[in-house]
């Protein structure tokens, strides 16, 4: 069986940077639902096993819930070498994360994972290099007192005040603001999603609040 006329996409992420990254493509979801998941490395994981392990693991609960609609998770995971970088959540984190980042090269790892209404799962796993400028102390207690590094994974946001750290980047950008926008839509797509319909609509004005 297809997807049914008019089925839901929902979001499976409370993130505002990916409903941000979904509207820059023209696409609003119907709903929004942030799944409780563990989201600690097993022993021994590879970086980008674990961005795919926790999309795939977000999308399934929700899908779960929301029967009959497609599903959209995506994680991101930042990585030096086969270290993994935490969501900085203290002034510590941050600091811990942006010396490891200072005047290196690093990975960050956009998993993805579309459920559609019949439950079945699509994955995939894009990795972007990005590589930091040397930062000086003045720079490092700055952005630390922005705060911008709150939730953010590897203690950084690229779209923000971190751009000017960084020397350049090989892959997706979107990817390491929080949702590779080329895959997502030929992901979502190719489970039978109405991507340009949801666009005309989204245009139109449907959808808005």
């Amino acid at each position: 069986m297809g997807a049914q006329p008019g089925s839901p996409l929902v979001l499976a992420s409370a993130s505002p940077r990916r409903r941000q990254l979904l509207l820059q493509i023209g696409l609003v979801p119907d709903e929004i639902c942030s799944p409780e998941i563990d989201e600690a490395p097993l022993k021994g994981e590879e970086p980008g096993n674990l961005a795919i392990r926790l999309a795939l693991g977000k999308a399934k609960q929700v899908g779960k819930e929301r029967q009959g609609t497609f599903v959209l998770a995506a994680d991101t995971v930042v990585a030096c070498g086969r270290r993994i970088l935490p969501k900085a959540n203290t002034e510590d984190d941050a600091r811990t994360c942006l010396r490891l980042l200072s005047g290196r090269r690093h990975r960050v790892h956009s998993g993805v994972a579309v459920i559609d209404p019949q439950l079945n799962s699509r994955t995939r796993m894009v990795t972007t290099v990005v590589s930091f400028k040397r930062l000086e102390t003045r720079e490092v207690d700055a952005y630390v007192a922005s705060k911008e590094w709150r939730g953010k994974a590897g203690g950084y946001a690229i779209q923000g005040r971190a751009a000017m750290f960084v020397q350049w980047l090989r892959g997706s950008y979107s990817g390491v603001v929080g949702l590779p926008l080329y895959e997502t839509a030929a992901m979502l797509s190719g489970v039978g999603y109405p991507v340009f319909d949801a666009q005309c609509r989204s245009e139109a004005g449907v959808g808005d609040d």
